[in-house]
């Protein structure tokens, strides 16, 4: 009886309230080598930092770890490892209190596009692989396959112990309309534009990728948070938002154009940048009620581009912005993988300070 009760009391409970995250992007080559993997755990030990964000499948279309999936086999994806023991890495991970998270890219693909080219976007003149300004040949996103393919590999990547799936790239090209003028997506439905694409088949990813127990997080541009169309990309705040567990929108501050929200130089302004930016997604979210909308975890610059060199000043400058906002989970972005430990709180101050003034 005695049990049956405590049952029903513990039965009455709200279950506890999940960890933020606050996590660092972590490249493939950095995640296979034993000496840089080791130096960012070691940055984790002592400070509010508990999740890595790791390429599974990065922007050259090959594996982080050996993949069964046939397609993968089939486009050669797996001749590049970037780690041969990715499982044991994981689970190194999970034993120090680190969140692993599996980054998979998804339209930018150019092994996919030649290996599947009749998955390729084409070129309108001569049916040739189209790029982009860089050179990189894509995906069409348009095409089911494309995402089918992600979703086979998140799969594996919740085998190897992966407890989350964050997918890259879940748009078209962000190229001028002189180039994109030129580009064909053979997968495209009469009458469907970019952002039709993109809707339907992130609905199709979010079903596979819950059906396998975790949740269904997406990288966005920063500015889909205030523009109020596609941008030609087929994303949409509404859209991602409502199909999404998390979504990360990227507002790095050096990728926001002179004089957008009033501000001479972005740049120079990172906590005015991120807050006003987040603000945007936040109303647009509350106007979706009472739909479920999907949690904002951004992600914030941790590199330089152009003056000034960010500094931790710079980083903390944006953490505090996210966190004014009641965002309390964030990913910094350094495409080198390259962390100052000035940029994270240490662990005790952390969690003072998310308890509030009364624990102190």
């Amino acid at each position: 009886m005695l049990a049956t009760l405590l049952v029903l009391i513990a039965g009455t409970q709200a279950p506890p309230e999940p960890e933020p995250v606050r996590g660092i992007y972590i490249n493939a080559w950095a995640f296979g080598s034993t000496k840089r993997l080791n130096e960012l755990i070691r940055l984790a030990e002592g400070t509010e930092l508990n999740a890595f964000v790791v390429d599974v499948k990065d922007d050259t279309g090959y594996l982080t770890y050996r993949s069964a999936v046939p397609t993968a086999i089939a486009i050669g994806a797996n001749n590049q490892l970037r780690s041969r023991d990715a499982a044991a890495r994981v689970a190194l991970l999970k034993s120090k209190g680190i969140r692993p998270i599996a980054r998979i890219v998804v339209a930018k693909d150019p092994l996919l596009a030649i290996g599947k080219p009749g998955w390729s976007v084409k070129n309108r003149d001569d049916g040739t692989f189209w790029t982009d300004r860089i050179g990189t040949k894509w995906v069409d996103a348009f095409n089911d396959s494309v995402w089918v393919y992600a979703a086979e590999l998140a799969k594996e990547a919740v085998q190897l112990g992966f407890v989350e799936i964050q997918y890259d790239y879940v748009r078209f090209p962000d190229e001028p309309r002189s180039r994109l003028s030129r580009a064909v997506f053979p997968a495209r439905r009469e009458g469907e534009t970019t952002r039709d694409g993109v809707s339907r088949n992130i609905a199709l990813l979010a079903t596979r990728t819950r059906a396998l127990g975790v949740p269904f997080t997406i990288d966005i541009f920063g500015l889909t948070t205030t523009a109020v169309d596609d941008m030609g990309i087929g994303q949409l705040w509404e859209d991602l938002v409502t199909k999404a567990d998390v979504v990360l929108p990227m507002v790095y501050p050096s990728h926001y154009g002179k004089g957008v929200y009033g501000v001479t130089q972005p740049n120079h302004s990172p906590y005015l940048m991120v807050k006003r930016a987040l603000e945007d997604g936040i109303r647009r979210s509350k106007a979706l009620t009472p739909r479920k909308t999907a949690e904002i975890r951004p992600f914030l610059q941790a590199f330089t581009l152009g003056p000034p060199k960010y500094t931790s000043e710079h980083v903390r400058a944006q953490v505090r912005a996210s966190e004014e906002l009641g965002l309390k989970s964030w990913v910094l972005w350094n495409p080198r993988s390259v962390y100052s430990r000035g940029y994270f709180l240490p662990t005790e101050f952390a969690r003072t300070s998310q308890e509030g003034p009364e624990a102190r």
